[in-house]
């Protein structure tokens, strides 16, 4: 029988003589993986959810906007670029989300005021790079190979530019790149601590707070699925048993 070095060592230097290691092939185990626990999230109402973006400013008034008024992921706000607003159809592009998925999704009218001013601010520091000699924006190396100088154009630069350059970690250019999304959350958790608001608050909880609102508003499931871009249904459905809509015609005893 095949003895590993493992098992000679052991067997050489076992202190238990009683003790036998015997090497057996394992086979069909019937065995799976266990299930990840399944946590109800944290949701704010309408007034809470404005609350809190109130005590923002400036861009990242703008971005906890964005986050709650079209249910994006942090990641997803920051990495937005001009070329992906359409201020005229009131819709975002959202280009590779999570799992690689490209999506439209609703934008407020009430943000274009907002926008068009980040836009013309991003065009004025856009200006400023080119005649420096920079202007070059962040792009994964085969968006790059693929557009070619699309990275020095106005429509491929962030919406949300960092205020300092960068080398590029790839492709060792110099270029801008987005804001870090902890920027933001320093700047919100200042902000719910100036409410009198005591629930736990993330930036993704603006999406959980858009994806209820829209439910409670009457919307279809199925486009509350495809604004957030979720593969199955059942993700979408969770948000039914964080308004309760199980229980709607369900009365406590204890109100009778």
């Amino acid at each position: 029988m095949y003895v590993s070095l493992f098992s000679k060592h052991f067997l050489l230097q076992n202190p238990y003589p009683n003790l036998r290691l015997i090497k057996k092939d394992i086979k069909n185990l019937r065995y799976s993986f266990t299930k990840r626990e399944q946590s109800m999230p944290t949701v704010l109402s309408h007034e809470e959810a404005m609350q809190v973006i109130a005590q923002l400013h400036g861009k990242y008034w703008l971005i906890g906007s964005l986050l709650y008024g079209c249910g994006l992921r942090i990641n997803e706000a920051l990495q937005l670029r001009i070329k992906d607003i359409n201020l005229h159809d009131n819709s975002l592009f959202v280009f590779r989300g999570k799992g690689k998925k490209d999506r439209y999704t609703l934008l407020p009218q009430r943000l274009n005021q907002a926008i068009t001013q980040q836009i013309a601010q991003v065009k004025r520091l856009h200006t400023k790079d080119v005649s420096e000699g920079y202007g070059l924006t962040s792009l994964p190396p085969a968006l790059l190979r693929k557009y070619g100088n699309a990275a020095k154009d106005t429509a491929w630069q962030y919406l949300f530019p960092s205020s300092t350059r960068c080398v590029h970690p790839y492709d060792n250019y110099i270029c801008r790149h987005h804001i870090h999304k902890t920027s933001f959350r320093k700047q919100l958790r200042q902000a719910v601590l100036a409410t009198p608001i005591t629930k736990h608050v993330k930036a993704h909880t603006f999406r959980h707070s858009f994806a209820t609102q829209l439910l409670q508003n009457g919307t279809d499931i199925r486009t509350v699925q495809e604004l957030l871009g979720h593969t199955d249904l059942k993700t979408t459905e969770l948000y039914t048993h964080v308004i309760g809509s199980r229980f709607s015609h369900t009365l406590s005893p204890i109100d009778r």
